[in-house]
C-alpha cells in the first residue's frame, strides 16, 4: 500500500529527476541537492503548497521517533551537566583572572606610592645621620 498519494508520488518523482541532473536547489542559499532524502522533502513540502494530501511531518516518523528519543534524552541529560560544569569553570577562570588583574593593578599604584614614600626616607635619615655625626664630631672636639 502506497505511503502518499498519486499526486505527491509524481511530485516526488519530478523532484528526484531534477536532482539526478544537478537543477534541484535548495530554498534560501540556492546550493545544489545531493541527498535524496532532501529532495524528497523538497518533492513533499512542494506537493503539500499545491494542496495535494500528504500525511503530516510528524506521522511519518512517530514509531521511529519514539524509540530514538530515549536514547537521546539520556545523552543530553549528562552532556547537560558536562555543559554546566565547563561554564561554572570558565566563570571561575573568568574571575580570577579579573582579580588578579585588579591585585596587579592595586600592587603598581602602591608601588609608585611607596617609592616616592622610600626616597623621601633615605633622604630625611641621611640628613639626620649627617647632624649626628656633627653633633659627635662637636662633642668629640670640645
Amino acid at each position: 500500500m502506497a505511503k502518499y498519494s498519486k499526486k505527491s508520488q509524481e511530485k516526488v518523482e519530478k523532484v528526484m529527476h531534477e536532482m539526478h541532473e544537478g537543477k534541484l536547489k535548495s530554498g534560501r542559499n540556492g546550493k545544489k541537492v545531493t541527498n535524496p532524502k532532501q529532495a524528497i522533502a523538497i518533492g513533499l513540502s512542494e506537493a503539500r503548497k499545491e494542496g495535494v494530501r500528504v500525511p503530516k511531518k510528524a506521522a511519518a516518523k512517530k514509531a521511529a521517533a519514539k524509540k530514538s528519543t530515549a536514547k537521546k534524552t539520556t545523552a543530553k541529560k549528562s552532556t547537560a551537566k558536562k555543559t554546566t560544569a565547563k561554564k561554572a569553570t570558565a566563570k571561575k577562570a573568568t574571575a580570577k583572572r579579573a582579580t588578579s588583574a585588579r591585585s596587579t593593578a592595586k600592587k603598581s599604584t602602591t608601588r609608585k606610592a611607596t617609592a616616592g614614600k622610600s626616597t623621601r626616607k633615605k633622604v630625611t635619615t641621611r640628613r639626620a645621620t649627617h647632624k649626628r655625626a656633627a653633633r659627635h664630631k662637636a662633642t668629640a672636639h670640645a
